[in-house]
């Protein structure tokens, strides 16, 4: 039997794919922010699949050219973690390198073990708790669309576009959040900010 909602979280995915491509055909980062602030408001106003709770907008804060990277991802041990998450059971990740970013510091980069693959790239900085949730926010999810391109086999790693999981809007997901080697406290007052009527 079809399910609505699998077939609306399919959509999601695909518009989240398709506004990635935009960003990164964008003349500038700058531009490229714009769309995303616009798209992804969209989305989360008015998407069948949005994890918006009641009273919920987001919130975003100024294009900081400072906080846009592209830097290698150099080697790092071997690592596995296992995030356990209340829609896809527990979701495996190795760790296949780090990037590091200069007044900041450095963040383990993750390929998803799991089908399908992807790069990940979670951030807790010194505004968790504060201006953004507690546990973190994404950078990069390239399974699900968040892939701000490549220059050569550098990376781009544009703190701008730093956004919340679907489980600080919504109790029903539970996502997998930043480890310790994707933590600093340099704030990084950037990106998404928790939204508009939220009640953590």
């Amino acid at each position: 039997m079809t399910s609505p909602y699998a077939l609306a979280v399919a959509s999601w995915r695909r518009e989240v794919h398709a506004l990635y491509a935009e960003v990164r055909r964008a003349g500038s980062p700058r531009a490229g922010h714009e769309l995303w602030v616009a798209g992804r408001s969209e989305l989360f106003a008015s998407h069948p699949a949005s994890p918006r709770g009641d009273g919920q907008r987001l919130r975003h804060a100024p294009y900081d050219p400072a906080f846009r990277f592209t830097v290698p991802i150099g080697a790092a041990p071997a690592e596995r973690l296992e995030a356990a998450t209340a829609t896809d059971g527990v979701v495996p990740f190795e760790r296949i390198g780090r990037v590091e970013l200069p007044g900041l510091g450095g963040l383990d980069v993750w390929w998803l073990d799991s089908y399908g693959g992807g790069v990940f790239l979670p951030l807790r900085d010194g505004t968790a708790g504060a201006l953004t949730y507690g546990a973190g926010r994404y950078v990069l999810d390239t399974v699900k669309g968040a892939d701000l391109g490549r220059d050569g086999d550098d990376w781009v790693v544009d703190l701008n576009f730093a956004y919340h999981p679907s489980c600080v809007y919504d109790p029903r997901w539970s996502c997998p959040l930043a480890p310790p080697g994707n933590r600093f406290a340099a704030p990084v007052p950037v990106g998404e900010l928790l939204p508009e009527g939220y009640q953590g």
